[in-house]
């Protein structure tokens, strides 16, 4: 299974963020790969394009709801704290 981890690019603490997806990729046992906040490509069409099964977050707070919903019909979604 393919993950991608994403980040609010406006988070105050993005080292913080990164940290606690690695290690919830590590303990789910995915391979991860980053989305790209400055892509052309909202996040849900970057999930697609990647071909991932999952999306990895360090909080739910780091999507709207909106993208959030349509991001759930495509991936799975884990947050490390929700």
């Amino acid at each position: 299974m393919n993950a991608l981890g994403w980040i609010d690019p406006c988070s105050p603490t993005p080292q913080w963020d990164t940290a606690q997806i690695r290690r919830l990729a590590r303990r789910l046992g995915y391979p991860l790969r980053w989305a790209d906040p400055a892509s052309a490509l909202g996040l849900v069409e970057q999930v697609e394009a990647a071909g991932a099964e999952v999306v990895l977050l360090s909080s739910s707070a780091h999507i709207d709801v909106v993208t959030l919903d349509r991001l759930m019909s495509r991936a799975d979604v884990e947050c490390a704290a929700p």
